[in-house]
């Protein structure tokens, strides 16, 4: 349903405005040495400061258990779905964070990742996370009343394949929301190749629409692999990944980034 009455985009923007808090305050809490286990029950504690618990923990797929953790945490080339416990090691120097948190607050939810460079990074590291802040941007920027959702995607696409040399990984993308955490419309990261590949591809972009969009990025690959019904997708050839993603509210003047405040976050932390 659209979300044009004043009182409920009220509640979709407050609940974007948690998930944007508890970045802020993971970005002076991450540093080296931290195990993903350490780094969710940090996002678990403000959840429940915020009066917003996550709409991840718990959450069922056909196929796979129930989601283990309060956040979605992703490294290196894990692209997304990460857990706290796939792994025990600490953060290391140069490794990428993806941190993705999804809240339910009020009723409304609130889904976006951002990701975090530790301690430094390099060239690669660099180049993926430039590519995801700007082709999110240029994305939000194409989400037009009127215009088709594929505008979405060739502006994401022609920064990140044909700018940059990179990679989008295929088969993921961004989804409608509002008080569940998914709903139609996909939006694809890539034009698509067959009209099956994208059915909603040419569906126009409405007023009211509330969107989580998604760029995921890889060094060299558009694929991911998973192992049995573990939910963490890693890239197939283990190259190196990023994802961010924004909530955005179509208006009728245009496309309004509800987490915008996640582009001033430093990129490097700890």
């Amino acid at each position: 349903m659209p979300v044009l009455d004043p009182h409920d985009i009220e509640g979709a923007t407050a609940a974007a405005r948690c998930v944007v808090t508890v970045h802020e305050r993971l970005v002076s809490f991450l540093r080296l040495g931290l195990t993903l286990a350490q780094i969710d029950d940090f996002c678990a504690e403000q959840l429940r400061d915020l009066d917003a618990p996550s709409c991840f923990k718990g959450y069922r797929v056909r196929g796979h258990p129930p989601f283990p953790s309060h956040a979605c945490l992703s490294v290196n080339d894990c692209v997304v779905h990460g857990t706290h416990d796939m792994s025990t090691d600490g953060l290391r120097d140069g490794d990428l964070l993806s941190i993705d948190i999804g809240v339910k607050h009020h009723g409304w939810i609130g889904d976006a990742a951002w990701t975090y460079a530790i301690h430094s990074r390099d060239r690669i590291g660099e180049a993926l996370m430039s590519a995801g802040r700007v082709s999110l941007q240029r994305g939000i920027a194409a989400l037009v009343p009127g215009r088709p959702l594929m505008d979405f995607a060739r502006a994401v696409q022609g920064h990140v394949e044909r700018e940059k040399k990179l990679c989008l990984i295929r088969g993921l993308g961004g989804h409608g929301y509002g008080k569940a955490l998914h709903a139609p419309p996909f939006v694809s990261n890539s034009v698509p190749t067959t009209p099956s590949e994208w059915r909603e591809a040419f569906h126009p972009v409405e007023i009211g629409m509330l969107l989580a969009v998604e760029p995921m990025i890889a060094v060299s690959t558009t694929e991911t692999v998973g192992k049995g019904n573990a939910w963490p997708l890693r890239t197939s050839d283990g190259s190196m990944s990023v994802h961010y993603e924004a909530d955005v509210l179509i208006t009728q003047s245009g496309p309004v980034n509800l987490t915008a405040d996640l582009f001033k976050l430093p990129e490097i932390v700890g």
